[in-house]
């Protein structure tokens, strides 16, 4: 049984929360070039003990690995969230071994004695989506004009702008990618975040193999954790698809209705009509009737936006 078999490994590690100094890669050939970390974190899907499993490697620096383990499929492919493990792996002239499953990472495949897993590279069914009927594209890749700050890496914006035009409520679609920084932590690894009116943040965070908290990727941050850690690996290219229903107020300014959203995080419902009790702590703007801004912030780590369109309500 896999259950018999992961219970014999190490109980779950949590990663620290605090940054640590290191590396920073922004580009896929950049990373591939001068780490083998790089290709060798990601995605594994197949079966041990004839049972759907899957895995997800997270290079944390200098060869070593952290393997997570979702008994029944990855997030959002069958993994149930009753249980995932994780174990330490280390690197040696191309492969990794992980001991506590007496397992082998070698040309793309996780082998162990209870079976083996492949490599594979998800992508979120919502990339490229264009604007509907109605919708105001903010983003496209040629000009950053629709933003405060608005500054271009090549063809994607920068992290630290806000939209000159305010909103109600609204959907919006926004594409982003997290850099790479396999010694860095928690807070410290690839954050942003997306602020809805200028009041509300959903986290942006290299969350890849990480538990799920509302302080990363998903989370509405200090209200409400994602449904399922939706994360994709540092470097490639996700999407947050963000339905927003704005709070109501009194002729006396008091607040009767508390705004809501309900956020798709790679096509996966990862908050669902949830309540935002308060604004984020950090927001540009204090909660209010007014119409308010899209912000991305700016947390110290170049992470990149593209194809942001929104809808108004």
């Amino acid at each position: 049984m896999i259950c018999r078999l992961f219970c014999l490994v190490f109980p779950f590690i949590a990663i620290a929360a605090s940054a640590a100094e290191g590396r920073v890669f922004t580009e896929v050939l950049e990373a591939t070039q001068k780490d083998p970390d790089f290709a060798l974190q990601g995605e594994y899907s197949g079966e041990l003990d004839g049972k759907k499993t899957g895995v997800q490697l997270v290079a944390e620096g200098a060869g070593t690995f952290s393997a997570v383990l979702y008994p029944g499929g990855l997030p959002g492919d069958g993994f149930a969230g009753d249980r995932n493990l994780r174990i330490k792996g280390q690197a040696s002239q191309g492969k990794v071994t992980f001991p506590g499953l007496a397992g082998t990472l070698a040309g793309g495949k996780l082998i162990f004695p209870k079976g083996t897993l492949s490599r594979i590279e998800r992508h979120s069914p919502a990339l490229g989506a264009a604007a509907p009927a109605g919708g105001i594209v903010l983003f496209d890749g040629t000009s950053a004009g629709a933003f405060e700050n608005g500054r271009l890496d090549g063809e994607t914006l920068m992290q630290g702008i806000t939209t000159k035009e305010k909103w109600g409520s609204f959907t919006v679609h926004v594409e982003f990618t997290i850099p790479y920084m396999p010694e860095h932590r928690g807070q410290g690894r690839g954050n942003s975040g997306c602020y809805l009116q200028g009041r509300y943040e959903v986290q942006v965070l290299d969350s890849f193999g990480l538990e799920g908290k509302d302080n990363e990727c998903g989370g509405i941050y200090t209200i409400a954790p994602p449904l399922v850690n939706m994360a994709f690996p540092p470097l490639a290219w996700q999407t947050y698809d963000i339905d927003y229903t704005a709070a109501v107020y009194d002729a006396a300014g008091r607040k009767t209705s508390s705004a809501k959203a309900t956020v798709k995080h790679n096509g996966v419902l990862v908050q669902d009509a949830v309540e935002l009790t308060h604004a984020t702590t950090s927001a540009p703007l204090p909660e209010g009737p007014e119409p308010g801004p899209l912000h991305f912030q700016d947390h110290g780590a170049p992470v990149r936006y593209r194809n942001i369109w929104i809808v108004r309500k």
